[in-house]
C-alpha cells in the first residue's frame, strides 16, 4: 500500500524507514523520484565550456564552473531517505540521509533520544496555509527540564496512514 515505506528488523534494532519516493496518484502504477542521480544532458556541460571558452576572459569559464559547482551540490545534498531506529531499552535514533541514489550517502545526520529522557513519541499536526501535515515526534525532557521536539521525516513528510503504522510499532516496541 506504502511502497516508499520500509521495515528493517535486525538483531537489537527495527529501522522504519521512508523513502524519498512516492507512485503517481492518477493510479498509473508510475513511481515519481524525489531524487536522481546524474542525467546525460549533464555531460553536455564540458562541451559548452569548450565552445564559449574565451581565452582572452576567464569570466564564461568561472560562470559555467559555477553552475557545475552549484549542480554538483544540489545533486549530492539531496534527501534520500529518512528513519527512526527503535534500539529496545535505549532509545530511538533519528536518521536523515542525504547523497546520490546509486552511491552511499555522503552526509547522515543522526539524533539519538536516550529511552530515559524520551517522554513520548506522539503524532502531530500542523497547519500551512489551508492543509493539515502530519508529522512524528519525539518529545525529550532534556538535563533543564525544558521540553524538546524532535520531529521525525521532517524533510519527505509522509502521509497519515504511514506515519499511523510506525507509531503504532513504535509504541509497541518500547512499551516492552
Amino acid at each position: 500500500m506504502n511502497p516508499e515505506y520500509v521495515v528493517l528488523r535486525r538483531p537489537g534494532f527495527t529501522e522504519f524507514r521512508v523513502e524519498n519516493w512516492r507512485l503517481a496518484r492518477d493510479a498509473s502504477g508510475r513511481v515519481l523520484m524525489g531524487v536522481s542521480g546524474w542525467h546525460w544532458s549533464y555531460s553536455l556541460i564540458p562541451l559548452l565550456v569548450t565552445l564559449l571558452w574565451d581565452h582572452e576572459s576567464m569570466v564564461p569559464f568561472a560562470g559555467f564552473l559555477l553552475v557545475l559547482v552549484v549542480l554538483a551540490y544540489w545533486k549530492c545534498t539531496q534527501i534520500l531517505f529518512e528513519s527512526v531506529i527503535v534500539i529496545p531499552r535505549h532509545g530511538i535514533q533519528l536518521e536523515t540521509h542525504r547523497g546520490l541514489p546509486w552511491f552511499p550517502a555522503f552526509t547522515v545526520k543522526r539524533r539519538f533520544i536516550p529511552l530515559a529522557s524520551l517522554q513520548d513519541f506522539v503524532i502531530h499536526e500542523g497547519l500551512k496555509r489551508w492543509n493539515v501535515r502530519y508529522y512524528l515526534a519525539a518529545v525529550q525532557l532534556s538535563g533543564s527540564g525544558e521540553f524538546k521536539l524532535h520531529v521525525a521525516y521532517e524533510n519527505i513528510l509522509p502521509h497519515f496512514p504511514v506515519l499511523l503504522q510506525i507509531y503504532r510499532d513504535v509504541h509497541a516496541m518500547l512499551d516492552k
